[in-house]
């Protein structure tokens, strides 16, 4: 019975958006990190990932979810922004910093509900 919780669309979905915001988080570290690299190749997400991870929350297939993984590869679409080579906009890459954490922020909460939730139910108490 447990397991059918945890295997509702909804919540697999809020895990693997969870898990690609924790790896675009991973991606604007690096990124600001070797900001002063020479020839540093920004990575990132690929879009396609994206598409493939909307394409499984809109089916609503578990299984399509949970084969989901985020892996970051350089960004094919970013062009130097330095005379030596580095792909790195250090202004970009703080605009999305401050979009994942707000992402990240709300998918825990996500989460977090659902499991609240689940805790009321087994507990009677909302804390």
């Amino acid at each position: 019975m447990i397991d059918a919780l945890f295997n509702q669309p909804n919540y697999v979905a809020a895990k693997r958006m969870l898990d690609a915001t924790a790896a675009r988080m991973e991606a604007v570290a690096s990124n600001l990190a070797n900001v002063e690299t020479p020839n540093y190749r920004r990575i990132d997400l690929p879009r396609a990932f994206e598409k493939q991870l909307q394409e499984a929350v809109r089916s609503g297939d578990v299984h399509a979810l949970r084969n989901l993984r985020p892996q970051l590869q350089p960004d094919p679409n970013a062009a130097a922004v330095r005379p030596d080579g580095n792909t790195v906009d250090l202004e970009s890459e703080m605009v999305e910093m401050y979009r994942a954490s707000m992402e990240h922020g709300l998918e825990t909460q996500l989460i977090t509900g659902r499991l609240l939730k689940l805790r009321m139910a087994i507990t009677g108490r909302p804390t």
